[in-house]
């Protein structure tokens, strides 16, 4: 399996600053792109594109933090999380109200698309103000527990940064994999749920 980070020489960290890594990436990529190595040999341009594509990649799985998490713990475990379906700790409220709200959006919106008649569909646009702000709301509620986790992975990189050495038969007992397990999965849900609600606001707007 290929380390991203050790391919970006970045050092494994629960958090990384998505700014920074695009500043020190989009360089490396430049560097590599088809377009930059015209002159070169055939063997020259294939090595160069497929470096691109290596940076491309280790660049798209880190800068989203659900994507990260899942990658920093199968490198430090040597395996996937199991596939468990539970809720993590402090999403239970947001999951079932996320669930409830696309429930009763999607009937909502099948009315909406159903409708012929000028006058219904213009009370059933009137009928829409009202949920594209709860939209708002719950997807705002989403957002704060996204930054809630956000500031957890920051503070979780000082214990990767005081942990043996890769490779350290130590390293893994040093290392709380079973809550970055849970922060993965709690960043997947928020994913999921945002996804879910830009989807219902496109249906709202539309």
């Amino acid at each position: 399996m290929t380390d991203a980070f050790a391919l970006l020489s970045e050092p494994r960290r629960p958090w990384l600053d998505p700014e920074r890594l695009k500043s020190r990436v989009l360089p490396l990529l430049a560097a590599t792109h088809p377009d930059r190595i015209h002159g070169a040999s055939e063997a020259e341009r294939q090595a160069a594109n497929a470096r691109h594509a290596d940076l491309n990649e280790a660049f798209n799985l880190l800068k989203e933090p659900r994507d990260r998490l899942l990658h920093l713990y199968t490198l430090e475990a040597g395996e996937r999380p199991k596939d468990i379906q539970r809720i993590p700790p402090g999403t239970m409220d947001l999951f079932v109200e996320v669930g409830q709200t696309c429930r009763d959006l999607d009937a909502f919106l099948k009315r909406k698309s159903e409708a012929q008649s000028p006058m219904v569909r213009v009370a059933l646009m009137e009928e829409g103000f009202p949920w594209l702000d709860k939209v708002q709301a719950l997807q705002a509620r989403v957002n704060a527990r996204r930054d809630e986790l956000a500031s957890e992975l920051q503070a979780l990189n000082a214990v990767w940064d005081a942990a043996p050495a890769v490779g350290s038969p130590d390293r893994v007992s040093t290392l709380p994999l079973e809550r970055l397990e849970q922060l993965y999965r709690s960043m997947s849900y928020v994913a999921r749920w945002t996804e879910q609600l830009q989807e219902r606001w496109v249906g709202l707007a539309e």
